[in-house]
């Protein structure tokens, strides 16, 4: 018989419940229901944890109905199997999600799993895009990885000391008051692609690792020292008093901001592609769906051979699809369901940490 997996991701301000059904074999995978909430604040404003956690808890089962309905399923009867994200994230909004997860488990008798948040992304990446054996970017608000499978582990290669990437990209885009609906990345993306000026920030690239919060800083002071229009405005508000009379754009800003961090991202995954002898490259993560990244992953893998591959905002961005497929990839690697006492959460949950049973070397 199939296998049907519910599941439920709210690991940040993205709330989503997923619906997937897998053949016996695994051969067939068909997506039954994919939808999302977002928590969204004011510009210049950043979501607080418990206020998050509010908004799963307010979302989390009007979604479930919708995507039941969506699947075309009666019940959570029809489902095999419950499927939700145990880490990393933030804890309040993770712990939302696993008080529910556990409840429909107890309530209808059904295994429940708990699944890394990466390793979801990773697996919604390899199954959207047959990517069979890449070197991973994986790029979101609060995780910056450059990651390739080894001996039934995704390894680590290098990864951010500071903040991620997506999380530099919030705060700057709160910084200079850009809207957060639909999100921050997403708007200084449009707003990069009518940038012309592009500013020398610093290119914070340390062996493997990457470094943001230095561009950042000097992103914040270099706003400080000038007076910020906006070029779809330009008849804004004036200087305020004391600033110089020279102006910057939120477009110039951003178009720097994107160019720098990408093209690090850049280096250190071609290091990476060259290390390990690879031929495709796999962007995964919220930020994996801006198409300036994809468009200089791809060119540089075109340079090397390589292929690049990549999804759209429906799987890059978090969303419950990704958690139903990686607990079916559990239960396809033979790990048993968690008690009831283990279906916890753990905030700092490491991609390394995470035994890839249901792949062969």
């Amino acid at each position: 018989m199939p296998l049907i997996a519910l599941g439920l991701e709210g690991s940040a301000n993205k709330l989503g419940v997923g619906i997937m059904r897998h053949s016996d074999d695994g051969s067939v995978q068909e997506i039954l229901a994919n939808v999302r909430h977002t928590y969204i604040t004011p510009p210049g404003e950043g979501f607080l944890p418990k206020h998050t956690a509010a908004h799963h808890r307010e979302w989390i089962m009007p979604l479930i109905k919708q995507a039941l309905a969506d699947a075309g399923l009666a019940s959570l009867q029809d489902v095999d199997v419950i499927a939700y994200t145990k880490g990393p994230g933030m804890g309040p909004p993770l712990q939302s999600v696993a008080v529910v997860a556990r409840t429909l488990a107890l309530l209808y008798n059904k295994p429940l799993y708990g699944v890394n948040h990466c390793i979801g992304h990773i697996e919604m990446g390899r199954h959207i895009t047959q990517a069979q054996n890449p070197v991973i970017l994986y790029v979101s608000g609060g995780n910056t990885q450059v990651i390739a499978y080894s001996h039934n582990r995704y390894r680590i290669f290098g990864e951010t000391i500071d903040i991620a990437v997506g999380n530099c990209l919030d705060r700057f885009a709160r910084f200079i008051k850009l809207p957060n609906d639909p999100a921050p990345g997403y708007n200084i993306e449009q707003y990069a692609k009518e940038g012309k000026k592009l500013y020398d920030l610093p290119y914070a690239v340390k062996g493997m690792d990457l470094s943001f919060s230095g561009i950042l800083t000097n992103l914040e002071s270099l706003v400080a020292k000038h007076h910020v229009s906006d070029a779809r405005n330009p008849t804004g508000p004036p200087p305020r008093p004391g600033r110089p009379k020279q102006t910057i754009t939120k477009q110039d800003l951003c178009y720097s901001l994107q160019e720098h961090i990408f093209a690090m991202l850049v280096e250190t995954t071609e290091r990476a592609l060259a290390h390990v002898g690879a031929s495709q490259v796999l962007i995964v993560g919220g930020v994996g769906c801006n198409l300036r990244l994809q468009e200089m992953m791809a060119q540089m893998c075109a340079e090397r051979g390589a292929q690049c591959c990549a999804t759209d905002e429906r799987f890059c961005i978090d969303n419950g699809i990704m958690i139903a497929q990686a607990g079916l990839c559990l239960v396809k690697g033979g790990v048993k369901p968690l008690e009831l006492a283990a279906s916890t959460v753990t905030q700092r949950y490491r991609t390394d940490a995470v035994y890839v049973s249901w792949r062969e070397d």
